[in-house]
């Protein structure tokens, strides 16, 4: 347990421009050149983890959103910029790169779990949204009375914020509604950030959004 709660020495790279510039350039470089070897190696595919071994997927869908929609990788490097630079600040570029990466992978993981327990084994899981929803967690328990405006103009406390995106993650998935959406992927990230949380900081997250 000693291990696990060690604390890194306190670093800032920005790291968070680091991951946005890595998530455009393949972003570009897959939307110009529509290249298969691409599209065949980096999403999360449970068929090729399954029969080829790709396991490296679990890592690698986090950087990848289809160049056929571009509103995915804008939302997520928004959102990424928005609240990840704050926690980066606050935990440190190293602490924030590990809790990046393992939240998405976990994320990943448990999706794979559940494609393969629902036998959707044909799907293609791409986008950093998991790791994503892992960052707002982190930002509304460190930063409890932060306001952030809606559109520009409605303000609302981040924990509002983000426990908000939460429910309506939880919504469409129970109703289906945004289909194409992986929603489950999103609600396990939010939920390996907070079990991050509880066992390496020993923050209940829930407490601290209360301020």
């Amino acid at each position: 347990m000693k291990l696990i709660r060690r604390p890194f020495r306190y670093t800032y790279s920005n790291a968070v421009l680091f991951l946005i510039g890595i998530n455009i350039l393949v972003y570009i470089i897959m939307m110009v050149t529509r290249s298969l070897f691409l599209f065949s190696i980096l999403p999360m595919r449970p068929l090729d983890i399954i029969y080829r071994g790709r396991i490296w997927q679990f890592f690698t869908y986090m950087f990848v959103h289809s160049p056929y929609n571009i509103r995915h990788v804008l939302f997520n490097m928004f959102a990424l910029f928005i609240f990840g630079s704050r926690v980066e600040r606050e935990m440190g570029s190293r602490e924030f790169l590990l809790y990046y990466f393992i939240t998405g992978t976990l994320a990943g993981i448990f999706s794979f779990a559940i494609y393969v327990f629902t036998g959707e084994l044909g799907v293609s899981l791409m986008g950093a949204s998991g790791a994503v929803f892992a960052v707002q967690l982190a930002y509304a328990a460190y930063f409890p009375r932060s306001i952030i405006y809606i559109w520009g103009i409605i303000p609302i406390r981040a924990p509002i914020l983000v426990l908000g995106f939460a429910a309506l993650e939880v919504i469409f998935l129970v109703t289906g509604r945004e289909g194409n959406v992986a929603h489950m992927t999103h609600l396990a990230g939010f939920a390996f950030g907070w079990l991050y949380f509880l066992l390496r900081f020993r923050i209940d997250p829930l407490k601290a959004m209360r301020g």
